[in-house]
């Protein structure tokens, strides 16, 4: 199937290039010669775009930016059950992410009407791609917020994220933004700052957040930005043989091994058969506990007999 059929009647999302034409694709180039209605964010950008790739747009092109996309939702709609190709795009990249979008996706899908996408540049995937970071789980966060104190609230629910984050920002707060996350997430996290993604002056800034909030704090920073965040890496585990003097602290205030076992492996995420066998040595290598022999065979039965259940 080619990128639209006239007179199929359809909503179709395309993505556009984030700054180098020539990544637009062969289904873009001919949706926007052949759509009769075209959906843009910026009607001058389309057309300039379009120039470029030496297309003659035939068919109608509305504004659909963010403060008029909910009024344009009647009359697209109305189009496409005429029969008409409705094309959505953005300045840059997918429409939906963090740009106009899914307003008519949403509302064409609740109406039966078909809803189809022409993939492309995306700057979220392009710089996970560049960033140096673990890409095999990610969450994208939209635009970093613009008051400090929530911009502060947001980096505190990303302090325990395993996954890598994606967010855009300006390049007027960046500095801003780097600074608070070194406070809230750690001046050691990895990360990537990505300017002006596949443009003339592309640049990619690779390092810990100190040293990129050092990097954005030493001038003007300008074009597009998209910053990816290495996912917070879990504290490891104490061994089990560190824990043993907890469990026996328990046990010498009058705690069953079983339960103390248990409760001390639970806190401090480790097994609890592992740390029962450790416990066990432990005792028959010291002191006896209280309400226990010096070794394995001088426990209690109920006790010898959980020694199974303590996984």
């Amino acid at each position: 199937m080619g990128a639209v059929e006239p007179g199929s009647g359809r909503v179709v999302l395309a993505a556009t290039p984030l700054g180098h034409a020539a990544d637009a694709s062969a289904r873009l180039v001919e949706a926007l010669g052949t759509a009769e209605v075209i959906a843009a964010e910026d009607t001058r950008r389309v057309r300039t775009l379009a120039a470029a790739l030496g297309v003659r747009i035939v068919g109608r092109v509305v504004s659909h930016y963010d403060a008029v996309e909910a009024a344009r939702l009647p009359g697209l709609l109305d189009e496409v059950r005429a029969g008409r190709t409705v094309l959505v795009v953005t300045d840059a990249g997918m429409p939906v992410v963090s740009d106009p979008g899914y307003r008519i996706v949403a509302a064409a899908a609740a109406a039966g009407l078909p809803v189809t996408c022409l993939p492309g540049p995306s700057a979220v995937t392009t710089a996970l791609v560049l960033s140096g970071v673990p890409a095999d789980r990610f969450c994208f966060e939209g635009f970093a917020p613009r008051r400090a104190g929530e911009r502060t609230r947001w980096l505190r629910t990303l302090r325990g994220e395993r996954r890598a984050v994606v967010f855009f920002d300006s390049p007027h707060r960046l500095a801003e933004t780097l600074a608070a996350s070194v406070a809230e997430l750690g001046p050691d996290r990895p990360g990537a700052v990505c300017r002006e993604l596949t443009k003339k002056h592309e640049e990619v800034l690779r390092g810990s957040l100190a040293e990129l909030a050092a990097w954005a704090a030493g001038g003007p920073v300008r074009g597009e930005i998209t910053v990816v965040l290495a996912g917070a890496v879990p504290d490891a585990a104490p061994s089990v043989e560190s824990l043993v003097p907890a469990v026996h602290e328990r046990v010498a205030e009058g705690e069953r091994l079983k339960a103390a076992v248990s409760a001390v492996a639970e806190a401090a995420g480790v097994s609890k058969r592992e740390l029962y066998a450790a416990a066990l040595a432990g005792t028959a290598a010291g002191p006896a506990l209280p309400g226990h022999g010096s070794s394995a065979s001088a426990m209690s039965g109920s006790d010898a007999g959980s020694r199974g259940g303590a996984e």
